[in-house]
């Protein structure tokens, strides 16, 4: 049993950190595709990468404990079985089955190469579980199968070349049981999926509540969220930029980020009808269902109500940074303004938090604070 669970411990911490780099860009597709998060999608694509990170490692590790893998083997060691169903032949090997004997059929599941061949048979079954989902339609079963093939021929591969190249020699089989095996049961599961994927909506269903959404025109509140992150993300990569080529300093910081900020967040969106990269990438735009006129200025009155959101942040840190020695007659004052704009500090964030969590979990009832304040609205049209 240990065998098996080292490689779903170290596959577990692999996909955790794996999760934690892909959740963003998956919010971002999920959101630019349907308009919302679907959990059901969201579940089985990132329990199928567990699962492919799982079914790999199981197939490869434990690892050797050194390179010259040649080394541990005899120079007689067969790397490769091209014998089609020796897996019966193994199962049946020692003279103990007889065939007129009942009780002998019961002493097959006790034998090693059967359990063997079996847990080769439900590897990949997951897999065409999985492969109906993407691929939907039950006569598209061959191409499961093909799937199927290519994935267990890789891992066949990668165990016979010593993970390409890393160790010497093979210190697994090629073995073409275990491609008929494989591709056997992901065909099984890919008929065996519906009775899984009863409990998810389909694919239809969560296409057709997207189309619901469009012709609301209703864009959620973690879309706009998100192209602010993105906005802001850019920014300040962009601002990182110019101060490694110049004075590196707060006042100098606080100056780019400002003028970045006004022209990303306030230039762009007029001259681009309402968008920035951020809601471009989320696929809406601002308007003010009025004039071009009132659009413009209520883009500038919306990058006012975030710049000073920014600004009160901006202060309250730089009073934080402060230092002053104890020899000096402000050292009581800059400890009172150290201690009183940590408090700040703390507040601003939990009140931004809190705004957040009420916009986002709002159910459409509320706007972020930079859109309530221009009258600003999100539109998926053109």
């Amino acid at each position: 049993m240990s065998a098996y669970m080292e490689p779903l411990y170290s596959a577990s911490i692999v996909f955790i950190l794996l999760g934690i780099v892909l959740w963003i860009p998956w919010m971002i597709y999920m959101y630019r595709k349907h308009g919302y998060f679907s959990l059901s999608q969201t579940l089985i694509s990132f329990s199928f990468i567990f699962y492919m990170i799982a079914a790999l490692f199981l197939v490869l590790l434990p690892l050797p404990d050194t390179r010259n893998t040649c080394a541990m083997q005899n120079p007689n060691t067969q790397h490769y079985s091209l014998t089609p169903f020796r897996f019966i032949t193994d199962t049946l090997s020692g003279g103990w089955f007889n065939a007129k004997s009942p009780a002998s059929y019961v002493l097959i599941f006790r034998q090693p190469a059967f359990y063997q061949a079996f847990f080769n048979f439900l590897l990949l079954l997951p897999l065409g579980v999985y492969l109906r989902y993407f691929l939907t339609h039950k006569k598209s079963w061959w191409k499961a199968g093909l799937i199927a093939l290519a994935t267990t021929l890789f891992f066949e591969i990668t165990q016979i070349t010593g993970i390409y190249g890393i160790y010497n020699c093979a210190y697994r089989i090629f073995d073409v049981d275990d491609l008929m095996l494989n591709a056997s049961g992901a065909v099984l599961g890919f008929f065996l999926a519906p009775a899984f994927l009863a409990m998810f909506p389909s694919k239809e269903n969560i296409n057709a509540r997207a189309k619901v959404l469009i012709d609301r025109d209703e864009v959620k509140s973690m879309s706009v969220l998100l192209a602010i992150a993105i906005d802001i993300f850019i920014i300040d990569i962009i601002r990182q930029v110019i101060l490694y080529f110049t004075n590196q300093n707060e006042v100098t910081s606080f100056i780019v980020f400002s003028l970045l900020a006004f022209i990303w967040l306030c230039i762009i969106p007029i001259i681009w009808n309402g968008r920035t990269v951020g809601t471009w990438i989320m696929r809406f735009r601002y308007d003010s269902k009025l004039s071009r006129k009132t659009t413009i200025s209520r883009l500038v009155k919306r990058f006012a109500a975030f710049y000073m959101a920014y600004f009160m942040l901006a202060v309250v840190g730089v009073l934080n940074n402060v230092e002053v020695t104890m020899a000096s007659p402000y050292y009581k004052a800059s400890v009172f303004l150290a201690v009183g704009s940590s408090i700040l500090t703390a507040i601003l964030m939990v009140v931004l938090f809190i705004h957040i969590m009420l916009v986002v979990f709002g159910k459409g009832k509320r706007r972020f604070f930079f859109d309530e304040s221009a009258d600003l609205y999100t539109t998926r049209k053109k």
